[in-house]
């Protein structure tokens, strides 16, 4: 059956974020009346012609279970990718939890490069330019909007 295993024992709170271009960390919390030996497994598949691919490097918490996934040399799909938390446990089935996920929503920018100023003290102000940070889905500089906040005049 599809949702097997004991009610409450699956993961909550499962998030993703892709950071420094190719870096993607998933985390989640235990399910709230899962078993104390309950372990977890994280397995994710980037597109429908992918194959599934189970974490490599867990974060675990102070009882070792794993509750998180450190991915590298991630590249992010035009299709929602697939994510997949089963667990194990010795007292009883553990549920599990799968999520589609548009991967390019979880992306955490780095900042604009090479950000100058150029002030004169005529008229003309300051000139700023700078140049689109670095990501690993968008490849035109007009995608991006920028807000200049000024501090000090």
């Amino acid at each position: 059956p599809v949702f097997a295993g004991m009610n409450g024992s699956a993961i909550e709170n499962f998030s993703c974020v892709i950071y420094n271009i190719f870096l993607m960390n998933c985390t989640w919390q235990a399910g709230r009346d899962a078993p104390a030996d309950t372990q977890y497994f994280l397995y994710w598949q980037n597109s429908s012609e992918d194959n599934q691919m189970e974490c490599e490097l867990y974060i675990k918490d102070e009882n070792h279970r794993n509750m998180g996934c450190i991915f590298q040399n991630v590249s992010i799909g035009t299709e929602k990718a697939y994510f997949l938390v089963n667990g194990s446990s010795k007292e009883s089935l553990i549920q599990f939890y799968d999520e589609y996920i548009d991967l390019y929503k979880t992306e955490i920018l780095t900042a604009p490069l090479n950000v100058t100023a150029h002030c004169t003290r005529d008229s003309a102000g300051c000139i700023i330019t700078w140049h689109p940070p670095l990501t690993s889905h968008v490849g035109k500089a007009k995608c991006f909007q920028y807000e200049i906040n000024i501090q000090n005049k």
